[in-house]
């Protein structure tokens, strides 16, 4: 067996029937599934037996610890060379593996790909793909290019030589950003790991604006764990959120002002007022409009440029403040990590 597919699911047996009916159709067939149920409520065990004879498919059940020690226990038990790592919420092209495959010859110890948005996705989905893969954004650094900063698997699409991956000891216990923390102990080991371009996936992200200000927020929380855990790691695009998010909130109350100068003060000051309020206004409309225009050609959809705004805000806002949060508890008030987030950080 030259693949292990390794996935750790909680509460989502739809989202495990798509993905293994893509697994179902791949070209390329020598891999095998390991789905880890992570203690969820709703199981997906009656979806597993159904492609228990189209697919090598081995479930397992197991209390809850969080995905990265799923993935660590998938991982004891799978008897592939190299180990695909990926999310329950992903669905693959039919030629996923083959792709990968077509990358063998390179002998790559570690890899990763890009993910995209599914036609059928809805216009939040979509838009919340964009605002995670735009330049504009992320600096494009999960859209498929290393743009302003190297390349480092996600969880949601990462491959591993299976005695690398044991070597280092898999996941970590982190709640949050733990893909990454394996991705710099992988680096630090000496490997180097490779972008897969062609071997991407349709990731179907959050499904509306408030789970995925949750979700970036607990990023935003994650980056400074991270560069305690891995000292020079914090980069320059990892700042960039939470300046976007100062200037958002100094943008908003300079434009208080001036509408409140504009409102009660002599014409003088109402002149000065209303001058503020524009000024204000000016930097968000003008990235605003940038972002309309450049997701709505990428999705040829108004709708989904118009929706991809708020999208871009919430996502840099929300992994902004996340930052601000950290920062403030691990690096000014010397709390460890654990005790600075003992109930949103860790199960």
């Amino acid at each position: 067996m030259k693949y292990s597919i390794i996935v750790p699911v909680f509460n989502r047996p739809d989202e495990v029937d798509e993905l293994l009916e893509s697994l179902s159709n791949q070209t390329q067939k020598d891999f095998e599934v390991i789905i880890v149920e992570d203690g969820s409520v709703r199981t997906c065990k009656d979806v597993c037996d159904k492609y228990a004879d189209i697919l090598v498919l081995h479930y397992y059940a197991k209390e809850n610890s969080g995905p990265g020690q799923s993935r660590n226990y998938g991982a004891e038990r799978a008897q592939g060379d190299y180990l695909i790592i990926l999310d329950s919420d992903v669905v693959l092209p039919t030629g996923f593996i083959e792709a990968v495959e077509l990358h063998m010859c390179n002998a790559p110890v570690c890899w990763g790909g890009p993910d995209a948005a599914h036609p059928s996705f809805t216009p939040v989905q979509k838009a919340i793909s964009y605002s995670m893969t735009s330049f504009f954004t992320t600096g494009g650094i999960r859209g498929g290019k290393a743009k302003l900063d190297k390349f480092y698997p996600r969880s949601f699409n990462m491959g591993i030589r299976r005695d690398v991956y044991l070597q280092l000891g898999g996941f970590s216990k982190m709640r949050f950003g733990e893909d990454i923390d394996f991705s710099y102990r992988i680096v630090e080991a000496g490997y180097k790991p490779q972008l897969f371009p062609e071997a991407w996936v349709w990731h179907k992200r959050r499904t509306d604006f408030r789970k995925f200000f949750r979700q970036v927020y607990n990023s935003g929380i994650a980056r400074i764990n991270l560069e305690k855990r891995h000292p020079g790691t914090l980069k320059l695009v990892h700042l960039l959120p939470t300046a976007f998010t100062v200037g958002v909130i100094a943008l908003v109350l300079i434009f208080v002002c001036g509408l409140m100068l504009s409102s009660f003060g002599s014409p003088t000051l109402k002149a000065q007022g209303t001058l503020l309020c524009q000024l204000s206004l000016l930097p968000l409309v003008l990235y605003s409009l940038i972002i309309f225009i450049d997701s709505s050609i990428k999705n040829k959809s108004l709708y989904v440029g118009l929706l991809s705004i708020p999208a871009a805000f919430v996502q840099l806002m929300g992994y902004g403040l996340g930052f601000i949060e950290s920062w403030w508890k691990r690096c000014v008030l010397k709390q460890d990590e654990f005790t600075a987030f003992e109930k949103t950080f860790y199960k």
